[in-house]
Order: C-alpha cells, then structure tokens, then sequence
C-alpha cells in the first residue's frame, strides 16, 4: 500500500487513495511515531457519488472523525497535483456533509486552500466539574465537537492536564476537541489544542475555526473579517459571517512518499 505524508501547519496525516477493509487497525499501527510511520491519524480518499471526492479519516487511536480542517485542505493538494482532476474548486464529501474547497495554484502545484466549512453553531457557555475544578468552557460545533477555554495566557493553559480530562468528560459521551484560546487583539488569536483520539497537535483546522466563532460570539472579534489564529505549526485565517458561515484559508504541504511492508 503507498501513503502520502502530508501536513497543514504540522497537523500530520497519512493519505491513501483507496478504502481498505481495517482503516482502524491500519491507523493505529501507522500512526505510530515510533513502531509506525509517525502521523496524527490515516485519511482515506475514494470517489463520490455526491461530490468530486470523499474522505474518511481516523484518528491515531483508529477512532473515526466527521471532518477535519487540516486534513480537507491536504486533499485538495493531493488530488490535484497527482493529476485526479483539474479542477481548482472541488467538492468534497465528509461524514459532517459537502464541503467546498478553492485551491490556489502555483507553477502547477497547490500551495494554500480556502474551505467553505459550513455554518457553526455555537452553544452558551458551561460550566463543568473536573475533578476539584470548576471549568468554563464555550461548545461550538463545526461539524465535529469543541469547546473553547479562553485564557489569559497561552503558556500557562493546562493543555496536557485539563485537556484529556475534558476529552472524555461525561458531559461529552462521544469525546470532544479542546482548544485554549487568547486573545491577542481583535484580529488575532493565539490557539493550542487538544484533540480528541490524538492529544497534542501543532494545528487544528477545525479547531481554529471554533476558536474564531467562540471569540466572535464574546464579542473579542469582528464578523465578516479575517482573523489570524496562530497555532503552535503557523496562522490559519478564518472568517465568520453573520450567519455563521465560516471560511478557513491555509497551507497545504507534502511531506514524503511511501510504501508500506
């Protein structure tokens, strides 16, 4: 089986085109950094009855997620500059619905890619109890679960403690990503995530995405511009209609081929 390593903004997956019968077991083996390839989780891309092309992708515990931001950008990379199409606006088919990408093309290669991410609904905040702890916390869904913790300094969030506790709280039976946020002036967030089924990851599309809606709904940001959300592997800038319609641009890169034995 060949795999494609790729990245957006050092959130790493592994791509294959094509389905298998295991997709799990596959990622859990492969998504090992150190018995494995070493990636945050497998994507599958197989043609679409509804759209140019669908994606399924696992996570490093072979869970499966709906969507992932990161990783929808990666496939538009990757299904152009292998010559599956020669289109620069596709259609992409997830378990969260269609979702639109807008490739930007250079010397023949795919360098960054806006998503249509579709509406966000953002949730009033809750309040939880963590073991001795009393947290807030913001849910907002962009197709896959979040919830938002605003802090005053990113350096100091509880990212590796509060993080997995959070993931697997009771008030979300089926895991939920957990994105740390500060704001650093109004066009601009600082973001460090932990997701569910991979832990720490340098970036989190979806994530960034939450993030904005979250800080949008605060009213710390404007709707209708774009807002830079700087992860720990580079920016993603997002916009967020009135209606909650969100768009994320951001880079796509490969990062080597393989074939596994």
């Amino acid at each position: 089986m060949r795999f494609t390593k790729m990245h957006g903004l050092g959130n790493d997956y592994l791509f294959v085109y094509g389905e298998p019968e295991n997709p799990q077991e596959l990622s859990i083996k492969l998504s090992d950094r150190h018995f494995g390839v070493g990636s945050d989780g497998m994507v599958w891309i197989s043609p679409s009855v509804v759209a140019d092309f669908k994606m399924r992708i696992f996570n490093a515990d072979g869970s499966e997620a709906k969507m992932c931001g990161n990783g929808i950008r990666c496939i538009g990379k990757y299904v152009y500059d292998k010559g599956y199409t020669t289109k620069t606006e596709l259609k992409i088919e997830t378990l969260s619905g269609v979702r639109t990408l807008r490739l930007e093309v250079e010397n023949g290669q795919v360098k960054s890619v806006a998503v249509e991410m579709g509406v966000a609904m953002v949730q009033d905040d809750l309040r939880l109890t963590v073991e001795d702890m009393t947290v807030w916390c913001t849910p907002v869904s962009v197709g896959n679960p979040h919830v938002v913790i605003f802090v005053p300094d990113i350096n100091q969030a509880p990212l590796t403690t509060l993080g997995p506790k959070l993931e697997r709280h009771e008030a979300f039976p089926e895991g939920v990503n957990v994105e740390f946020v500060q704001v650093l002036d109004e066009r601009t967030l600082r973001m460090r995530v932990w997701e569910r089924g991979s832990g720490v990851t340098m970036a989190c599309g979806t994530g960034a995405c939450a993030s904005t809606v979250a800080a949008i709904n605060k009213g710390c940001c404007p709707y209708d511009e774009q807002i830079a959300v700087q992860l720990d592997g580079g920016i993603l800038h997002v916009r967020v209609a009135p209606d909650k319609n969100v768009t994320m641009l951001g880079p796509a890169e490969t990062v080597c081929e393989g074939e596994t034995v």
